[in-house]
């Protein structure tokens, strides 16, 4: 087994996936599970969503997938502490079970999430929003690891997506870790299209795709918000935080492929903004959507006047 040194960020990020082993008492299991590297000291949003999922699907039967989470961010968590997950088992239906999940560490509450898992093989009604069309393929886009690399021995953020991160991620527009986009602010749009996968290749279940999915999203959902303020992650005095996250899956997930997150933000207002995504795979199937609100607040004279 190697060591966390040895090991490629995707191949830890799945360590971190695995739990430890449940306990249970009464319609509670406690699982513990321990926490990944984020340049801020804090825990990483995606990451306790990915895991809260995990420990959720460890107490319903395994022809259940997780169809829809919704969880609110209730403080910051440490990432030398490891989280505690409570699961509560709401109920098991005929379809559907639902779960709640409670993400501790010392302190107290860092997360609460709402589970609901689908049972597969059922029938219904059926359509999607198509992909975009003539949309550049990833391969011919630059890396987030490649754009951020020459800033890596200056700030711990860039250090972390260029050498880091457990996921490759590619914009169609240019990025907001760098600079703001003139084009946006002048069109006033948040829209944005994003390409990533995993930086590596994983065989795992679908549950962990999903997950994996989950955990890798939240790298990007402030950004169509940072993008539509005309700002960028290097504003000075920026400070940001999700409040809460929502995701739907409807197909099945393939991590190791490209996805494209077709991204948008209807509205900000009173230091909040509002994200969405479409989630599409290569071959232009609709496989997830998601929704985030987060927190965005810089200094007044940092604020662009259109």
């Amino acid at each position: 087994m190697p060591t966390q040194e040895q090991q490629t960020p995707l191949e830890h990020l799945v360590k971190v996936l695995h739990l430890g082993q449940p306990s249970a008492y009464r319609n509670h299991t406690y699982i513990n599970g321990e926490s990944l590297y984020f340049p801020t000291g804090r825990v990483y949003g995606g990451q306790v969503i990915a895991q809260s999922m995990v420990a959720a699907a460890r107490t319903v039967d395994p022809d259940r997938l997780p169809n829809s989470i919704h969880a609110y961010f209730i403080s910051a968590g440490d990432i030398r502490q490891d989280v505690l997950f409570d699961v509560e088992n709401l109920r098991d239906g005929r379809s559907f079970s639902a779960r709640r999940v409670n993400a501790t560490q010392a302190s107290g509450a860092i997360l609460t999430a709402i589970a609901s898992f689908q049972k597969q093989g059922q029938d219904g009604v059926e359509y999607a929003d198509p992909m975009p069309e003539n949309v550049p393929d990833p391969e011919s886009l630059s890396s987030a690891k490649d754009l951020m690399e020459p800033y890596a021995g200056k700030s711990p953020f860039a250090d972390y997506y260029a050498t880091k991160s457990p996921f490759d991620i590619r914009h169609v527009n240019s990025t907001v870790m760098l600079g703001s986009d003139h084009t946006a602010t002048t069109n006033d749009s948040g829209r944005q299209l994003v390409w990533m996968k995993a930086d590596g290749t994983v065989d795992l279940p679908q549950l962990c795709h999903r997950a994996i999915l989950g955990c890798g999203c939240d790298q990007i959902m402030l950004e169509p918000i940072v993008r539509r303020a005309g700002l960028s992650f290097m504003t000075p005095g920026i400070s940001y935080a999700t409040i809460d996250h929502s995701m739907w899956w409807y197909r099945d997930v393939d991590i190791n492929q490209w996805h494209l997150y077709v991204q948008d933000t209807p509205t900000a207002a009173h230091g909040r903004g509002l994200s969405h995504a479409k989630v599409y795979a290569q071959d232009g199937t609709l496989v997830a959507a998601m929704a985030q609100e987060a927190m965005l607040r810089v200094p007044e004279d940092e604020i662009p006047r259109h």
